[in-house]
């Protein structure tokens, strides 16, 4: 064979050995991190009977995005059903019926779950934002558990967990963390804050918002999202900003429970609209304070 040919040759085999060991070790790789054990103290928490907490755990379900992934009757759902890519994930069943995953979850496994997106088994959940709930109050907490310990039972089974190889991979190599990767497990539960239109309780509600919109809430890429999903908007006042669009925080809570700008254009619905839509004024007059408070942050993490 030519000297110019073999070379070559032999520098492209290299190259695609190569490639494949790299796939090959970020796949068993990501199998290694899915089921490695995340280390947590047992956290004592009473979970309560009284109607007024299961009716906050109502309102926490059903705006916070619980139903998105769970379906408003805890049964589980599709959200995410991609057959170009091969993925495809859906929410477990959590209401009291057969199949139920949560059947044995004590206090402390509710708060395992929700804080630090942990299973009581110590293994990372993979799909739960648990991001987005690691900042919430004790109360908050053992409200949501209590509301759904009272559901109607229905049907269900696990979550459904079907990630390509791209994905498979790139969770391998560290570049897709999961949530409980991201939590700070270390800080102490939040305490409560009076309810009202002030930046303390818009903070604590704008909390909601950190796993699509990032830790400083100035947007970027959404950890883990299909590759087709957009940039989520940097709610910041800095550059690239999707807040001066909102002149009032009735125009933002219209927003809100529409999927709309006021110009009409629509917002894309990666969005949780179904739950947004149910918040109450106060929160989300409270959120816009806070975030019209912000300093501004360049768009990204």
């Amino acid at each position: 064979m030519k000297r110019w040919i073999k070379f070559p040759l032999i520098g492209l085999a290299a190259v695609l050995a190569a490639a494949a060991a790299t796939l090959a070790f970020a796949n068993h790789r990501s199998q290694s991190r899915m089921t490695r054990t995340v280390a947590l103290p047992a956290y004592a928490l009473a979970l309560p009977e009284d109607a007024a907490s299961i009716e906050r755990g109502r309102y926490l379900y059903q705006s916070r995005g619980c139903t998105d992934c769970h379906g408003q009757d805890g049964a589980g759902r599709v959200f995410i059903n991609d057959d170009g890519i091969g993925l495809r994930l859906a929410g477990p069943n959590i209401s009291p019926g057969p199949g139920n995953v949560v059947a044995h979850y004590k206090g402390e496994d509710w708060e395992r779950t929700l804080r630090h997106g942990v299973k009581p088994s110590g293994q990372p959940l993979l799909v739960m934002p648990s991001e987005d709930y690691a900042r919430w109050t004790d109360a908050d907490v053992a409200a949501v558990a209590a509301y759904v310990r009272q559901m109607p039972p229905k049907s269900g089974g696990p979550a459904v967990l079907q990630l390509p190889l791209p994905v498979r991979v790139m969770y391998g190599l560290g570049l897709m963390p999961d949530a409980a990767e991201r939590i700070d497990h270390g800080l102490p539960p939040p305490q409560p804050v009076p309810e009202g239109v002030s930046l303390a309780h818009g903070q604590y509600v704008a909390n909601s918002c950190l796993g699509c919109h990032g830790q400083l809430l100035s947007g970027g890429k959404i950890p883990g999202a299909p590759p087709d999903w957009p940039d989520a908007a940097n709610l910041t006042p800095g550059a690239g900003s999707a807040m001066p669009r909102y002149a009032s925080a009735t125009e933002f809570r219209t927003m809100l429970r529409s999927g709309r700008r006021p110009d009409g254009s629509r917002v894309s619905i990666v969005m949780p609209f179904e739950s947004l839509a149910r918040m109450s004024d106060t929160d989300i007059d409270a959120a816009y304070l806070y975030l019209k408070s912000l300093p501004p942050r360049p768009v990204g993490r």
